[in-house]
Order: structure tokens, then C-alpha cells, then sequence
């Protein structure tokens, strides 16, 4: 995913960002605010979030730790590190093991889930950014920016077994475990990658188009959907993942770094951090893709998780007490207030019983 916190440029985004402002008014559709998580800390960098529902574990990647969150209490447990530069976390229940990307150090850290100590490190591609753990061949995926390649070690020695070149840079990956296939976004390339996970080998690469710069991606299993955020042309793309034909498409905020999907409401996701909205749709069928809400976040919001067990949503978030300095496109970092970073948990207002 994106390194920096935002991309954002108009004036209207600038106060919302320096204010730190959650709008927590009634929802006008399925999802409301919940409440916030503080965690502190003084870097002004996260990516990914990861959720292991039956543990009752959230874990918040965020400069050069992975900050651990119980998500019964709604209180901070922990944190790995270092991890330099991290990226993702993934999450291997069976084997008591995690994962983290650290960018900076070209590197995967393996991790003891109950001591939350770094076990080993393995050397990876450059770059290391989404990390994916897959359970059938019990192997870790690295997609890594810096050398558009994925790295694959065993999630029990460390041990590389395969690295693929892929046509460009990687972002998000997902998985059907039946098909053997492991989808992974190629974001300058405009198109989904589809890896074999026996043969370790790109058997397939579909075009999003009209959608451009594919980052976030969700999975609809029962369905055969893919959902994948196209950031350079504000879209949230349905694709059928058997054969790669886009079926559908919704506008979504400028700035899309993750989605997700709900199996048991049928909800898609993709959260942008330029105007701090999730989109929230639903696909009734292979034609019928329609915006249900789009839920008002805070600015800078771009990453998310599920949970798939409560069907809670968390966004990291932060305050910040300068505006963006000009800049071709509208780009550029702000400073971020210290001790302001957050989780942000949005649930159903009706959650089923």
C-alpha cells in the first residue's frame, strides 16, 4: 500500500485533517461511529490492518511496530518490533504465527502470537508490502514494490521456496482456496494477477479497466466476485474471478487503499483517506452493483479491516496541526500531532442476532 498517510488537496479536507473531526451523527444507512481506540506514538505512518476474529485480536501496523489490539476491550495489549518500515501483518491461527512486511528492511518477520516476539526474520524482495499467509500449502506471500515480485517461504521454517516476477507493482491479495488461486493487485499495470499456488507461477493477468491503479482488493467467495479499489479513477471495480470479466462498478472517495467484504450482509468496502469516506455496496447480482452508504470517516482514513464475527470495521486515523503545502496534484504530508494516533471502529446499527 501507499507509504505516506494521505493524498489530499482541497481546502475542505485540509480543516477536516488539522481539526481531527469524526462525524459521529446518526448514519443514513447501515453503519454508524462506535467509538474510538487511542494508541499514541509519534509515527506519523501506518498501512495495513489485520483482524483474527477468534482470538479477538486486531493488529495495526504503524512505523516500526505492529500495535496489538483486544477487540473485546477495545484496548491496546501489545506491540511486535522492530519492524522496520512496516507494511502488513498476516496471520497463521494454526500455527500460532504472524507475520509482518517491514518495507525498509526487505524483510518478513515471523512471529510468536502469544509472546508477541519476533521469532526470525526472512530476506525477501525489495520493499515488502501486502503479506498474505496461505493455509493450504501453509506459505507466506510477500509482494514486494520494490522489485514487482512475490517472495514465498514456508510459514514454519522461514524457507524460500519460490519467488515470482510480477508485470508490475504489487498491492493487496486474496485467495480461493478451491480454485488453487492466490489474486493480487497490479496497481501500475492496471490489472489483477492471477498466481497458481502449486506451480508458484502468474497463470493470468485481467484488466480492471475502466478502473486505474488497483490497490485495495476483497474476495466474495460464494459469489465468485472480486472488489477491487481503483484509486486513479475513484471506482470500487466488481470482477468475476473465474474468468476476469469486469461485471460492475460504483464511484467511491479519491484516495481507496483497502477493501473489504462481508459474506453474511453482502456488503462491499473500500475506505478512502482524500475525502474520509467508506463507500458500502452490495451486489444483488451479476449486473445489480449499487452504493448502499457512503459513511463519513475522518480524512487520512485510507486502510481497513472486518471483522467478520462482530461485522465491525476499523480505521486507523490521526490528528494533525498543519495544512498541506502546495504541491503539483495536491500532494503532500502534514504533521502529525503526537500521541494522536487512533483506531476508528464503525458497526451495524441492526447487527444481526
Amino acid at each position: 500500500m501507499r507509504k505516506t498517510l494521505c493524498v489530499l488537496g482541497i481546502v475542505v479536507v485540509a480543516v477536516c485533517l488539522m481539526s481531527g473531526r469524526v462525524d459521529t451523527q446518526s448514519a443514513e444507512g447501515p453503519y454508524t461511529f462506535l467509538k474510538e481506540i487511542a494508541i499514541g506514538g509519534t509515527s506519523a505512518s501506518w498501512d495495513y490492518a489485520s483482524v483474527d476474529a477468534a482470538a479477538k485480536r486486531l493488529y495495526v501496523t504503524n512505523g516500526t511496530r505492529v500495535v496489538v489490539i483486544d477487540t473485546e476491550k477495545d484496548a491496546v495489549v501489545g506491540e511486535i518490533g522492530p519492524t522496520q518500515g512496516v507494511h502488513g501483518f498476516a496471520i497463521a491461527p494454526e500455527l500460532g504465527r504472524g507475520f509482518a512486511s517491514s518495507g525498509r528492511e526487505n524483510k518478513a518477520a515471523i512471529v510468536d502470537l502469544k509472546t508477541l516476539q519476533i521469532l526470525s526474520k526472512v530476506d525477501t524482495g525489495a520493499n515488502p508490502d501486502a503479506i498474505f499467509y496461505e493455509p493450504v500449502k501453509q506459505e507466506v506471500y510477500t509482494f514486494n514494490g520494490g522489485d514487482a515480485s512475490s517472495t514465498v517461504f514456508d510459514a514454519k521454517t522461514g524457507k524460500v521456496v519460490a519467488t515470482i516476477k510480477l508485470s508490475g507493482k504489487p498491492e493487496f491479495a486474496q485467495e480461493d482456496q478451491k480454485a488453487g488461486r492466490i489474486y493480487n493487485n497490479i496497481e501500475d499495470k492496471n490489472e489483477v494477477a492471477v498466481i497458481d499456488i502449486n506451480t508458484h507461477a502468474v497463470v493470468a493477468s485481467w484488466p480492471i479497466a475502466p478502473g486505474e491503479e488497483a490497490s485495495g482488493l476483497a474476495l466474495d467467495l460464494a459469489h465468485h466476485r472480486l472488489f477491487i479499489g481503483a484509486g486513479g479513477t475513484n471506482l470500487m471495480v466488481m470482477m468475476d474471478s473465474t474468468n476476469g470479466k469486469v461485471l460492475g462498478k460504483v464511484p467511491i472517495g479519491p484516495g481507496v487503499d483497502a477493501n473489504n467484504y462481508d459474506p453474511v450482509t453482502n456488503y462491499a468496502f473500500a475506505s478512502s483517506g482524500g475525502d474520509g469516506t467508506v463507500t458500502i455496496a452490495q451486489a444483488t447480482s451479476a449486473t445489480d452493483f449499487k452504493v448502499v452508504q457512503t459513511l463519513k470517516t475522518q480524512a487520512g482514513c485510507r486502510t481497513m479491516t472486518l471483522d467478520p464475527k462482530t461485522h465491525k470495521i476499523y480505521l486507523a486515523a490521526a490528528q494533525y496541526d498543519t495544512a498541506a503545502p502546495a504541491q503539483p496534484g495536491g500532494r503532500g504530508r502534514r504533521t502529525m500531532v503526537p500521541g494522536s494516533f487512533k483506531v476508528l471502529v464503525y458497526g451495524l446499527v441492526n447487527p444481526p442476532k
